[in-house]
This record gives structure tokens, C-alpha cells and sequence, in this order.
């Protein structure tokens, strides 16, 4: 089994687990080694389960807008995890490949492995909900019908997704591409760096 033959398992594990409560409180519950890559995979896609529900929550037109920005900031601590852990991935693949010396004219990919594979773990959220929609009884039959034919094209793109993830990670380890990792350095959370944030703590 290769890597994205075994990270679209655990993702699709993830998704199966959350969905056994459906609730967007729900604690997380690791079944993978604390030291593996599956546990880490694990927590990528739960971390974009929750956050995928709760988007679905917070776009209700009655939503009370006390619970509405309750909601946003839920989102924005959940967007921060999943930096977070994207980085801690990319930070995995760093120590695997840390005795490989890159060519010398070895190229850099746009997209670190970690945040390609995030894209990986959206399209599996994707595909579960949109073949739901296409199965979903209460649904018109043009519904279902439309929903199939995104499904099988977010099929495909998993199919060329997980063929580029492979082939990144396979020039990675022959040299022919150098992994080299750009912290996201986000400014919108941070008491220092946001004015409307460090100015409320200047005034407090």
C-alpha cells in the first residue's frame, strides 16, 4: 500500500468515526500510535471533519449571532490547528528525508507534501457528503443525478491528486526535488502582530 493508498484510509476512517455521533463536540479519539504517521493523518482529518460541519452550522440564515460568532471564533482556532498540523506533517517528511542530499539541480515544488496531502483530506470530505447527496432518497432524481457526476469528478481528481502526492514524495527521495518548508507564519491570531489585537491589549 503506498502513501496515499494509506492516508485516503485513514482519512475515510475519521470521517466513518466522527460521523458515528455526528457532533461537532465530539472528542477526538486517536486510534493510531502516538508516533505514527497515521495518528497525525488521523488528526488532520478530524481537525477538517469538525470544521466542515461547524462551516455547515454557522451558515444557517436563523442562526442566533451570539452563537453565530461563537461559531466564527471556533473556526478561526480550528483553521490555526490545522496549520498547526499541516507543519507538523511537513515536519515528519522533513526527518524522514533528512539524509537524502537533493541533486544539484534539483527543482522546487510549489506545494509541500504535507500541504498537498491537506488537499487530500478535503477531497475525501468531499467525496463522502457529495455521494451522500447523490444517494440521498429525499433528494429530486435530476439532484441525484447531478450529485453522480460531481461525484465521479471528484473521483478523478482524487485519482490525479493522489498520483502527484506519490510522484512529489518519490523525486523527493531520489533528488531530483529538494523539500524545503515555509512556516505559514499567519498574522491574524497573533497578539503581535494583529492591530486591532495588540491594540485592545495596548488599551486593556
Amino acid at each position: 500500500m503506498n502513501f496515499t493508498e494509506t492516508a485516503w484510509r485513514v482519512f475515510n476512517q475519521s470521517i466513518a468515526d466522527y460521523h458515528i455521533m455526528d457532533d461537532v463536540d465530539t472528542m477526538l479519539q486517536n486510534p493510531f500510535p502516538t508516533e505514527s504517521l497515521e495518528h497525525l493523518l488521523y488528526a488532520k482529518n478530524w481537525i477538517d471533519t469538525v470544521q466542515w460541519h461547524l462551516e455547515d452550522i454557522i451558515r444557517d440564515e436563523n442562526i442566533d449571532p451570539t452563537e453565530a460568532l461563537k461559531l466564527k471564533r471556533a473556526i478561526d482556532s480550528s483553521n490555526q490547528k490545522r496549520t498547526d498540523l499541516v507543519e507538523f506533517i511537513d515536519s515528519w517528511f522533513l526527518t524522514k528525508y533528512k539524509n537524502i542530499s537533493p541533486n544539484s539541480d534539483a527543482k522546487i515544488n510549489s506545494e509541500t507534501p504535507a500541504w498537498a496531502v491537506d488537499r487530500l483530506s478535503i477531497l475525501a470530505l468531499k467525496v463522502y457528503h457529495m455521494n451522500l447527496e447523490a444517494q440521498r432518497e429525499s433528494a429530486s432524481d435530476e439532484h441525484r443525478k447531478n450529485c453522480t457526476a460531481k461525484l465521479n469528478t471528484l473521483l478523478e481528481q482524487k485519482k490525479d491528486l493522489s498520483e502527484a502526492i506519490n510522484q512529489l514524495l518519490f523525486d523527493i527521495e531520489n533528488g531530483s526535488i529538494k523539500m524545503k518548508v515555509y512556516k505559514q507564519m499567519k498574522m491574524y491570531n497573533d497578539e503581535s502582530l494583529n492591530p486591532i489585537l495588540y491594540q485592545n491589549v495596548k488599551n486593556a
